[in-house]
């Protein structure tokens, strides 16, 4: 996969908290064009999941992939994913986000989600996930609403979080 690799934005940048529009028929150009580039900077970054939003791009696009390494790829495109129903139970797990890089919490969310979402091709499809993919995709179409996963957590613990990647990313800025 040599696909050109996109900036990905990082905290606080406007862009991060601002709601995506559906992909219409128009678009599709574009998400063919988009969703390759979008694989390529998840793994290179390296990640699981990646938004739209975080690349620049307002529309309700997502890539995640739970493969081991590039040898078990399998990546999933979702274009215009909506999370249908939710479990009452509850999990916590350890998130961090290409767009805090370095900034991790443990977030508390439903175990189990079912989602639906429309491949490249316009099929439709419906799953249901728990465990760490359930997280990731919670934590991706989050992203599509302008919703970190750092807005999960405690007021306190948040902004220690979001301090300490001003920090980092100023002396990052200077070297």
């Amino acid at each position: 996969m040599n696909e050109p690799l996109l900036p990905i934005l990082i905290v606080p940048d406007a862009m991060l908290r601002r709601k995506a529009r559906p992909v219409a028929e128009g678009d599709a150009d574009k998400v063919r064009d988009l969703a390759p580039r979008m694989l390529a900077s998840m793994y290179a970054a390296p990640g699981i999941g990646l938004a739209a939003p975080q690349v620049g791009e307002l529309l309700r696009l997502v890539v995640v992939d739970l493969g081991k390494d590039e040898t078990e790829r399998e990546p999933m495109v979702l274009v215009n994913p909506e999370i249908v129903a939710r479990s009452a139970e509850t999990a916590i797990r350890e998130e961090g986000c290409l767009s805090l890089p370095g900034q991790y919490a443990d977030v508390e969310r439903p175990a189990r989600v079912k989602i639906r979402w429309q491949e490249l091709d316009g099929t439709k499809r419906e799953t249901e996930a728990d465990g760490l993919l359930a997280t990731c995709l919670q934590h991706e179409v989050d992203h599509l609403d302008g919703v970190l996963f750092v807005d999960h957590i405690s007021a306190l613990k948040r902004n220690m979080l979001l301090r300490k990647l001003a920090k980092e990313q100023k002396l990052k800025a200077r070297d």
